[in-house]
């Protein structure tokens, strides 16, 4: 049987996304182990909280590296949320975080528009179509591997990436419903 590792840092979801795989009958193991990481079949980043804290906890743990060599390795890996924002260069949040680097590109924070409430929740579209679940304060700008782009206070933002291997979204395909659960099923196949 297939592994699919979920990276536990300290940074949220990590339960809702085992939850979501094992509906698919598709069981996935949580671990901060390095080891089981390397070995597994395909490898998730999630994550739920802020920039500077979850690169402090990434090296606290001694994972930075890790999920580095998991994103170059050739095998599926699909960041979520926070694991998107983490992929590319550098973050506003809390005072400007230098990020993994993975990805071309800034994070940067809604602007205070009225009639928009920061952070965003509920459901947004994706490339105008497909609706699914976010949860954000700081979006991705626009980058050459952007392959879903949602609107919100006024700005345009990645909410998804696809770069070889690697795939990341800006919203929670696991609590997504059946959108989301597609997603997964597809990630799964690869």
């Amino acid at each position: 049987m297939s592994i699919t590792a979920i990276i536990d840092y300290g940074a949220g979801n990590c339960t809702s996304v085992a939850s979501a795989f094992a509906a698919l009958g598709a069981p996935a193991v949580i671990t901060r182990d390095a080891a089981r990481i390397a070995e597994a079949e395909r490898v998730v980043f999630p994550g739920v909280g802020a920039a500077r804290s979850a690169m402090d906890n990434l090296r606290t743990l001694g994972l930075e590296e890790t999920v580095r060599i998991a994103a170059l390795s050739g095998k599926p890996f699909l960041g979520i949320c926070l694991g998107m924002q983490i992929l590319f260069e550098y973050s506003e949040e809390d005072g400007g975080v230098e990020l993994l680097g993975l990805l071309p590109g800034k994070v940067r924070r809604f602007p205070d528009v009225p009639g928009f409430k920061i952070p965003e929740i509920g459901w947004n579209q994706v490339n105008g179509g497909t609706e699914y679940y976010f949860v954000h304060s700081y979006y991705a700008e626009p980058c050459p591997y952007t392959v879903g782009l949602t609107e919100y206070a006024g700005v345009t933002f990645t909410s998804a990436v696809r770069k070889g291997n690697l795939t990341a979204t800006q919203f929670h395909p696991e609590k997504s419903g059946r959108a989301g659960l597609a997603l997964l099923k597809e990630f799964l196949s690869c």
